[in-house]
C-alpha cells in the first residue's frame, strides 16, 4: 500500500478543490520559484474547471492546470497532515473547512499565543541560564488572516496539497556547487611538484633547439651553397646531429615523466572517487546504478586528456611569442604576418569551444541515460523476457542511440571544421610569409636563407596554437565528464570528512531511538515516525506489520544505513552517527531482505567482512546448511559466484547472508525477513543455529510476517503501521488481538499518490 493514498472520496475532493483560493495557490507557486501571471492562472483555472466532466481528484485538477500553463516537471501530492514531513513545507492545507498556506518558521523564543483554532498552550518555563532554545511553529496564511500554531499536532486531520519544483532545486545546486573533481585532479598533480620544473626546463631547451634548426638552414643557404664550403657544411651537420640527439632524448624523458604523473593522478583520483562512492549515505544516493557507473567512468576521459600532450602544448604556446621575436630579428616585416594571424587562431579556438559546450553536455547526458538503460536491462533480463517487453526496451534504446549519434555527428563536424580551419590558417601564414619574404629579398633587406629560416620558425608559431585549439575542444568533453563526477562527489557521505569520530571501547548495552523521523529526499512522506524506542541488552524483539508499514526502514535506521531526518539514534552512551563506522559495524549485524552476492567464490562471499578461521567457517556453514551448496559443486567452498549471485536460489543467497551475520558475531542482531525464502526444514535449521549463537546479552530485532517465527524468537513485539509503532507488547497479546473475522474492514488509506507532470 502506498504511503500517500487517497483520504477522501472524489466528490469530496472535487468540492474542496473548487473552493481553493487562487491567491494562495499563486503565492505557493512563487515560494517554489514558479512564476505565473495572476491573470493567466485565473484563466487557466476557469477553463480547467469548465472542461472537467465527472468527479476528479484535486491532484489531477492541479495536474491539468499545470499542463494548461505549460509547467513542466511540477510534482503534486495529497496526503494527511499526520503523514506530512514538515521540512517539505510550504504547502496548501484544507483544515476546518478553509484553505491555508502552511509555512514552517524558526522562532528565537517560545510563542506565548496560539491561533484561535488551537487550544490554549501551557505556561512557558523560561530556562534559568537565560538561553532561549530555538523552536519551530507553523504559520497558516488564509484568505482572511494569518494564524500561528506552536503545536501543529492539532492539524492531524488536515488535508495537505504539496507541490514541488525540482528544476529550481537543480539550478540552485549547480550555482552553489564548486568543482570538487577539478580540485582532486589539481591536488594530485601538485602532490609532487618537482616534475613541473623538469618538464618546463626540458621544454625550454627543446624550443631553443628549434631555433638552432632554423639557423642551420639559414647558414647552409647563405654561406655553404654560394661558396660550396664543404668543411663548413659538415661542421654544421655534426652540430645538428648533436642537437637532434639531445632533442630526442629530452622528448623521451619528458614523455615518460608525464606518463608516470598521469598514471599516478589517475590512480589517486579514481581511488578517492571510489572510496567516496562506497561511503555514500544510503538513503540519498541515486537509484540508477547505470547512471552512477557512467558518471564515475567519466574519469577515463580525464585520464586520457592529462596523459596526452596537453602539458607540452601549454608550455610550448608561450614560446610562440618568442619565435615571433626571432622572426622579427631575422626577417623583419615577416613577423607581422604571424602577429596578425596568431590572435585569429586563438579566437577561432575560443568560438569553437563555446559552440561545443552545449553539444557535449547534451551528448553526455543522453549517454548516461543509455548506460543506465543498459544496466537495468541486463539486471532485469529475465523480467523483460517473461513480460515480452523486449521490443519496448529495444525501441527506447534505439531512440536514445539515435539522439546520441546525432549529437556525436554534430560534435565531430564542428571539431573537424575547427581543426581544418586552423590547419588552413597555418598554410595561409606560410604562403603569406613567403610572399612577404620574396619582396624583402628583392629589396635586398633579407637573404634567401633568412626567408627559409623564417618559414621554419613560422611553423613553430602556428603549430602550438593549432594543438591548443584541439585540446580546447577536448577540454569540453573533459569538463562535462568532471561535472558528472562532481554530481557523485556532491552526494552526502555517511560521515563528514572533518567530523571527529568517537571510538568507544565497551560494547553497547542499549540502542535507542529518540524522536526519530525519516523521509527520502524530495519526498513529503514520513516513512518513519518513532517518538521513543529503547532496546536493552538481552531483548528479543519482533517487528510486525503490513507491507510498507516501515519495518525495513526501522531496521536500516537502527543499523546506521539510513540517517534520520530528525531525532537521534543512541548506541550505548553516544550518538550512532558520531561513532566510527567500523565500530558500529563491529557491534551491529544487519541482514537485508535481498542479499547481494559479489563476483568471486562462495568462500569469499561468506568472509566478506574480514578474515575468518577455517574451523569457524566450516562450523557455521554446517549449522546453516551451506555445506550442502558446496557439496553439490566439485569446487566445494571455492564454488565460483557471478555478479549478483546468479545461479544460486533466493534461499541459498539468504543462507549466505545469514552466515555473514553469524560469522561477524555482533552484539546487536538486525534481521529483516531472515527466513522468507527458506523451506520449513531449512528454516528450523537456521533458527536453531541462530539461537545457539545468540549470547544472553545480545539484542535481537527480527522483522517478519510469520507469527510463528516471532513467537519463537521474541519476547516483545512491535506492531507498526504507516511508519509508527502503534503497539509494543508480548507476542501473545499482539497476535491474539490481530486475529479478526475475514470481513473486518480496514481503516481508510492516508492520501493520494504522487503525480509527476
Amino acid at each position: 500500500m502506498s504511503d500517500i493514498e487517497q483520504s477522501t472520496g472524489p466528490s469530496a475532493e472535487d468540492d474542496i478543490g473548487k473552493s481553493l483560493p487562487l491567491s494562495l495557490l499563486q503565492r505557493l507557486l512563487l515560494l517554489i520559484q514558479v512564476s505565473v501571471a495572476p491573470g493567466k492562472l485565473e484563466q487557466a483555472w476557469s477553463a480547467n474547471t469548465q472542461g472537467i466532466m465527472g468527479p476528479v481528484s484535486l491532484p489531477q485538477r492541479i495536474q491539468l492546470l499545470a499542463q494548461a500553463l505549460q509547467l513542466r516537471g511540477l510534482r503534486v501530492a495529497q496526503l494527511r497532515w499526520a503523514r506530512m514531513d514538515q521540512r517539505r513545507l510550504p504547502a496548501l492545507m484544507h483544515w476546518q473547512g478553509e484553505w491555508w498556506l502552511a509555512e514552517r518558521q524558526l522562532l528565537e523564543q517560545p510563542t506565548t499565543s496560539a491561533s484561535s483554532q488551537a487550544e490554549d498552550s501551557a505556561p512557558v518555563d523560561w530556562p534559568e541560564d537565560g538561553v532561549i532554545p530555538a523552536s519551530h511553529e507553523i504559520s497558516l496564511t488564509g484568505v482572511d488572516g494569518v494564524a500561528h500554531l506552536h503545536a501543529p499536532e492539532v492539524l492531524e486531520d488536515g488535508v495537505v496539497l504539496w507541490l514541488d519544483n525540482p528544476a529550481a532545486k537543480a539550478q540552485e545546486k549547480i550555482s552553489l556547487t564548486g568543482s570538487r573533481s577539478i580540485r582532486l585532479v589539481v591536488a594530485a598533480l601538485l602532490r609532487r611538484r618537482r616534475w613541473i620544473g623538469h618538464v618546463v626546463v626540458a621544454t625550454l631547451v627543446i624550443n631553443l633547439m628549434a631555433v638552432a634548426t632554423s639557423l642551420f638552414a639559414m647558414q647552409v643557404y647563405d654561406r655553404v651553397v654560394p661558396t660550396l664550403a664543404w668543411a663548413t657544411l659538415w661542421t654544421l651537420v655534426v652540430g645538428m646531429v648533436i642537437v637532434l640527439l639531445l632533442d630526442w632524448g629530452l622528448k623521451i624523458l619528458r614523455g615518460r615523466v608525464l606518463d608516470s604523473v598521469a598514471c599516478e593522478v589517475d590512480q589517486r583520483v579514481s581511488q578517492q572517487v571510489f572510496d567516496h562512492l562506497l561511503h555514500l549515505q544510503m538513503d540519498t544516493r541515486p537509484r540508477s546504478l547505470g547512471t552512477i557507473a557512467a558518471q564515475v567512468s567519466g574519469l577515463e576521459s580525464v585520464r586520457h586528456f592529462f596523459s596526452s600532450g596537453v602539458f607540452f602544448t601549454l608550455v610550448d604556446t608561450p614560446f610562440a611569442l618568442l619565435f615571433i621575436v626571432f622572426i622579427a630579428m631575422i626577417g623583419g616585416p615577416v613577423a607581422w604576418v604571424y602577429t596578425a594571424l596568431l590572435p585569429v587562431a586563438v579566437l577561432l579556438g575560443w568560438l569553437g569551444q563555446r559552440s561545443m559546450r552545449r553539444l557535449m553536455k547534451d551528448e553526455m547526458q543522453r549517454s548516461n541515460e543509455r548506460q543506465g538503460l543498459l544496466v537495468d536491462s541486463i539486471q532485469g533480463a529475465e523480467t523483460i523476457r517473461a513480460a515480452n517487453a523486449s521490443w519496448r526496451f529495444s525501441e527506447i534504446w534505439q531512440s536514445i542511440s539515435e539522439t546520441v549519434a546525432g549529437f556525436g555527428i554534430q560534435h565531430k563536424a564542428l571539431n573537424n571544421l575547427i581543426q581544418l580551419t586552423t590547419a588552413s590558417l597555418s598554410q595561409v601564414a606560410y604562403v603569406a610569409a613567403v610572399v612577404v619574404g620574396v619582396y624583402e629579398v628583392a629589396e635586398g633587406h633579407m637573404t634567401i636563407g633568412a626567408m627559409i629560416a623564417c618559414s621554419i620558425l613560422g611553423g613553430r608559431v602556428i603549430a602550438p596554437v593549432s594543438q591548443a585549439v584541439r585540446y580546447m575542444a577536448q577540454w569540453e568533453n573533459v569538463q562535462q565528464s568532471l561535472k558528472m563526477v562532481d554530481q557523485v562527489l556532491d552526494l552526502d557521505t555517511e560521515r563528514r570528512a572533518e567530523q571527529s569520530l568517537l571510538m568507544p571501547s565497551e560494547p553497547p548495552a542499549e540502542i535507542a531511538l529518540q524522536a526519530v523521523s525519516f523521509s527520502y529526499p524530495d519526498s513529503p512522506v514520513l516513512q518513519l515516525d518513532v517518538g521513543s524506542l529503547s532496546l536493552k541488552a538481552g531483548d528479543r524483539v519482533a517487528v510486525v506489520g503490513q507491507i510498507g508499514s516501515g519495518k525495513s526502514t526501522l531496521l536500516k535506521i537502527l543499523a546506521g544505513l539510513y540517517r534520520p531526518s530528525a531525532g537521534r539514534v543512541r548506541l550505548g552512551q553516544g550518538d550512532l552517527w558520531e561513532m566510527d563506522p567500523a565500530i558500529v559495524a563491529q557491534q551491529v549485524g544487519y541482514l537485508p531482505q535481498s542479499v547481494h552476492l559479489f563476483k568471486g567464490s562462495l568462500r569469499s562471499n561468506l568472509i566478506l567482512g574480514g578474515a575468518i578461521a577455517d574451523g569457524h567457517l566450516l562450523e557455521v556453514a554446517q549449522q546453516l546448511g551451506i555445506d550442502r551448496i558446496a557439496a553439490d559443486s566439485p569446487y566445494s567452498m571455492d564454488l565460483p559466484i557471478s555478479e549478483g549471485g546468479d545461479g544460486l536460489s533466493g534461499g541459498q543467497k539468504q543462507l549466505v547472508g545469514m552466515a555473514r551475520v553469524v560469522l561477524a558475531r555482533p552484539t546487536i542482531w538486525l534481521l529483516d525477513e531472515p527466513t522468507a525464502s527458506l523451506d520449513p526444514d531449512t528454516e528450523q535449521q537456521v533458527l536453531t543455529a541462530l539461537e545457539s549463537h545468540l549470547k544472553p546479552s545480545d539484542i535481537l530485532v527480527v522483522s517478519t510476517h510469520k507469527p510463528a517465527l516471532a513467537s519463537r524468537l521474541a519476547r516483545r513485539v512491535l506492531l507498526m503501521q504507516q511508519g509508527r509503532i502503534i503497539r509494543d507488547d508480548s507476542p501473545e497479546a499482539i497476535f491474539q488481538r490481530q486475529r479478526a473475522p475475514s470481513g473486518t474492514a480496514r481503516r481508510p488509506p492516508a492520501g493520494g499518490p504522487i503525480n509527476v507532470i
